[in-house]
């Protein structure tokens, strides 16, 4: 049904700021999401994005390309990506513990909560504060730029229902 192509390029953090990131374009994007202030992983923030991409050295990117070999409808085009998202973060994490100082990016929204829903809204504390990450989008990072320009990809996307034929999942290892 798919299979799985990943792919990693590492790049100093002050060119990565210099060509892919723009805090407030991407923040004004993020203004049309429904996720936008009702989940921690979502801005608006109560730090500067911009300062917190300084607090690294270097940015290691990690895309996972979902190839679907045959037709898959759109509700099994999210389960899978569903699968691949939480294989990702575990393997992020476990490079997180093993490199010193480093901080894992998500490959978009969080959705630890999902069925009890974020406390967000209600003005709790993250339930799950040593688990949820900020995607590179979220904090002002180019992910279609990224992707295309580091990697050589193009992204796709689901059009009048189709699901095209492959999906990219992207996240990422700051590093000290």
């Amino acid at each position: 049904m798919y299979t799985v192509e990943k792919f990693e390029k590492t790049i100093d953090i002050k060119k990565y700021i210099e060509g892919y990131v723009n805090v407030k374009e991407f923040e004004e994007f993020c203004k049309e999401c429904p996720n936008y202030g009702k989940v921690w992983s979502c801005p608006p923030y109560d730090f500067d994005a911009e300062k917190y991409w300084e607090k690294f050295s270097e940015i290691s990117i990690f895309a996972y390309k979902i190839n679907f070999t045959e037709d898959v409808s759109k509700e099994e085009s999210y389960q899978i990506l569903k699968e691949v998202k939480k294989t990702m973060s575990e393997e992020l994490f476990q490079l997180e513990e093993i490199t010193s100082g480093a901080e894992s990016l998500s490959a978009g929204s969080c959705h630890l909560c999902q069925g009890e829903g974020c406390t967000r809204p209600q003005g709790g504390a993250c339930r799950h504060p040593q688990k949820m990450r900020y995607s590179i989008e979220s904090i002002g990072g180019n992910v279609g730029l990224t992707v295309r320009k580091l990697m050589g990809i193009e992204l796709e996307w689901i059009d009048e229902g189709k699901v095209p034929s492959y999906f990219v999942l992207v996240g990422g290892l700051l590093k000290k």
